[in-house]
């Protein structure tokens, strides 16, 4: 048991980290996308697609980002009591605490999914037959039966209008990598409680 845990919080450190070390640098597009926003509001025609991008370069920023903000502790914590406690009490406190937010991540988790299967065209409400379904379609018919089972595709009530499946699905695959960090947060306390050095 305790091995397969090691094992889990192994591999979904390992991508969190690998993840979070390149969205690390996302910073720096949504710079650069609100510098061109700048310059071309100064010296040429404004570009209308600036600002909605830069919102969707942060929203991959911070969710892509998130799960390495957990993995590494950086998140904002109260530390009234908690700093002059052992390793043992902690590892208890967060053990529990942290069953909050993988509560709140599925909660997250599911709504994402609905939104996400909305703005690509499932008005029914139901996120996991619709992407099954279209996950059969895509593996029996490939990818143009897949497209036809897509129907009208939400996009920005804006000038610009972009589609918002693609920072959607984003968002979803950000929820899912923080739930599995969140969950090998409570692998890592459950180990400590037993002993074990993480």
């Amino acid at each position: 048991m305790t091995g397969a845990l090691q094992a889990y919080i192994r591999i979904v450190d390992r991508i969190n980290r690998r993840i979070g070390r390149v969205m690390m640098y996302g910073i720096f597009v949504m710079m650069a996308i609100l510098l061109w926003s700048s310059m071309s509001k100064t010296f040429f025609t404004p570009s209308l697609w600036t600002l909605e991008t830069a919102q969707f370069a942060m929203v991959a920023y911070y969710i892509l980002g998130g799960p390495y903000s957990i993995q590494m502790g950086s998140n904002v914590r109260m530390d009234l009591f908690y700093g002059n406690w052992s390793d043992r009490k902690k590892a208890w406190v967060d053990a529990f605490t942290v069953l909050f937010l993988i509560f709140f991540l599925a909660v997250l988790l599911w709504g994402g999914l609905s939104s996400t299967s909305y703005s690509l065209g499932d008005f029914q409400g139901e996120p996991f037959s619709f992407f099954g379904n279209l996950a059969a379609t895509f593996v029996t018919g490939g990818p143009s039966a897949a497209a036809e089972e897509i129907g009208f595709l939400e996009r920005s009530a804006t000038a610009w209008r972009p589609y918002l499946w693609p920072i959607k699905i984003i968002m979803v695959i950000g929820i899912f990598l923080m739930l599995l960090q969140a969950i090998s947060e409570l692998f890592k306390d459950v180990l400590r409680i037993k002993g074990h050095d993480i």
